[in-house]
């Protein structure tokens, strides 16, 4: 149920595989336990996929399609039919590879600083996708054509001839990000209502989804899937693209517009790719466990043990930490983790200003890995743009994995309340791609996390084996610039335990290390929370929860 790509330097062949197999496991992992299908699908009439409307060449194409999510919503659902694509489905990881679409068949070709390419059914997708050009008031309809891709020996013998008004399984945007000469992807669109975006220099990492529906709930998780886009031509000089899209299952619909505008060369750390979405969602049934902006990603290992079980590369993740700022402007950091059990949290809030996971280490060294090339993984922002969000949180869950070719962690806001039955609610925000930082962070970051035993190897009468020395270390922001004479406090709490021995330390770089013995409160997990403070808040809030079995 993820997306994959394939073009160029963005290629990570080894989780295209896992995405290939994806929906053969979805129910296992990703759904946090039941059944192999989307929770609702078994309600689904086994009849004919719901019939698509065009607008006519005056409508206003937003509101077309909330027409349309609202209209779908007061309906029973019904599910996608793959109709003659589903005997697709068999094709293997190497055949669905080997069909490319040609690069001179892409929409818009020549009339727009962006092209569309567009994905053939295959493998694990099979789900039509009905997609519309849009331009000068005219709606073209744009069903898959075996004309316009290269096969190559690997389907020698395969039927791929599909009926006329067969559907594509999804689309990529592509402009000239990386170099003017060249177009590179910028999104690819792929999957349920799974998205990836990247800026420059970037090669493809964590996705987006339009939304999530019961993560973690007792029946399983549920897919909505976009069933329909439609795109806008831009005019021949235009940095931004705009492009709708038509959300649909069985607890709910969506209507969304998407605008997308790619980064310039050079602008990956503090700018990046932005695409603003506005949602306005449709209840069908009551959905509990609503996840807004979901953020989908693979941690392994790193952050507290370099170089994971037998394994050369000392880290292995799309994302290493979640960043939050609260409505009252604190900055919280959450490093990411692969336990033996599920975990799942919640950052309370109200109105947040924004949340995201953030790849932060991004030098070569810091993974050792020539063909994922995990240093240029994008960072991904999630920023609020009108005041609907309310109460709620940020919720992690931190799914157990022993492969780095499953994706393990989400992230999304869930609202209070989720949604009632017929409940209509519209949530707009902007994403935002970087590499370690966003330029609007000013106070200080946690540079690295260390926990391990308050003790060393051969000392005499060592401390018990339970007691806990945790080592923080922040850097940036205004710590290289305060004198050694300046007082810098380290703030420490545990919801669990005791903490003693609070030091902070310079480091070499100006920056500064904050560290401390926790002694546990027998099993109980601790919460626990470190900032530095001068006159104000010098860094971050650093956030962990610690368990006695963690092994750290």
């Amino acid at each position: 149920m993820f997306p994959w790509s394939e073009l160029r330097s963005v290629v990570d062949s080894k989780r295209l595989l896992m995405l290939l197999l994806w929906p053969l496991l979805a129910g296992g992992s990703a759904a946090c336990g039941g059944s192999d299908e989307p929770r609702g699908t078994e309600d689904a009439p086994e009849i004919t996929p719901e019939p698509l409307a065009l607008p006519a060449p005056d409508d206003d194409l937003h509101a077309f399609v909330v027409d349309e999510a609202r209209a779908r919503a007061a309906r029973p659902f019904r599910a996608p039919d793959p109709g003659e694509a589903a005997r697709l489905a068999t094709l293997t990881y190497g055949q669905v590879r080997a069909i490319r679409f040609r690069a001179d068949s892409a929409l818009w070709k020549g009339e727009a600083a962006f092209e569309v390419q567009f994905f053939h059914p295959g493998g694990g997708f099979v789900d039509p996708v009905r997609i519309a050009s849009v331009a000068s008031g005219q709606v073209m309809p744009l069903p898959v054509d075996l004309a316009d891709y290269d096969v190559g020996v690997e389907l020698d013998g395969v039927d791929l001839t599909l009926p006329p008004d067969a559907g594509p399984v999804g689309f990529r945007v592509l402009h000239p990000m990386n170099d003017a000469d060249r177009f590179d992807e910028i999104v690819s669109f792929l999957g349920a209502s799974y998205f990836r975006l990247v800026g420059p220099g970037q090669v493809y990492g964590l996705s987006s989804r339009g939304v999530a529906v019961d993560v973690g709930g007792p029946d399983g998780e549920e897919f909505p899937a976009f069933v329909a886009f439609w795109l806008e031509r831009p005019e021949p000089e235009a940095r931004s693209v705009t492009f709708y899209g038509l959300l649909d299952g069985p607890s709910l619909s969506g209507a969304y517009r998407f605008d997308l505008t790619p980064g310039d060369p050079g602008t990956a750390g503090p700018g990046g790719t932005v695409m603003e979405v506005d949602a306005t969602l449709y209840a069908r049934r009551a959905v509990p466990r609503l996840g807004v902006a979901p953020l989908t990603s693979m941690y392994l290992h790193g952050t507290f043990r370099s170089g994971g079980v037998d394994d050369v590369r000392p880290r292995v993740h799309d994302s290493e930490g979640l960043l939050m700022e609260t409505s009252r402007g604190e900055w919280i950091w959450r490093p990411l983790t692969n336990r033996a059990a599920l975990q799942a949290t919640v950052l309370r809030d109200r109105g947040p200003r924004g949340f995201g996971l953030v790849q932060r280490s991004r030098t070569f060294a810091d993974y050792l890995d020539l063909e994922a090339q995990y240093h240029r993984r994008p960072s991904q922002w999630v920023e609020p743009l009108d005041g609907n969000w309310g109460d709620g949180g940020v919720a992690l869950f931190e799914i157990p994995t022993a492969s780095e070719f499953a994706d393990n962690i989400v992230a999304y806001w869930a609202p209070d309340g989720g949604l009632a039955e017929g409940e209509e609610r519209r949530f707009r925000y902007r994403l935002r791609t970087f590499d370690a930082e966003l330029s609007r962070q000013s106070v200080a970051r946690v540079a690295r996390t260390r926990i391990g035993w308050d003790g060393l190897p051969g000392q005499a009468d060592p401390p018990p084996r339970t007691r806990r020395r945790v080592v923080v270390d922040f850097e940036g922001g205004s710590l290289p610039d305060l004198g050694n004479d300046v007082p810098v406090e380290a703030v420490v709490s545990t919801s669990a335990g005791t903490v003693e021995d609070v030091r902070v330390q310079r480091l070499p770089d100006g920056g500064r290390r904050a560290t401390f013995a926790l002694i546990p409160d027998g099993d109980r997990p601790a919460d626990m929370r470190l900032l530095l403070r001068g006159d104000e808040a010098l860094t971050e809030t650093w956030s962990y929860l610690w368990k006695p079995d963690d092994g750290v």
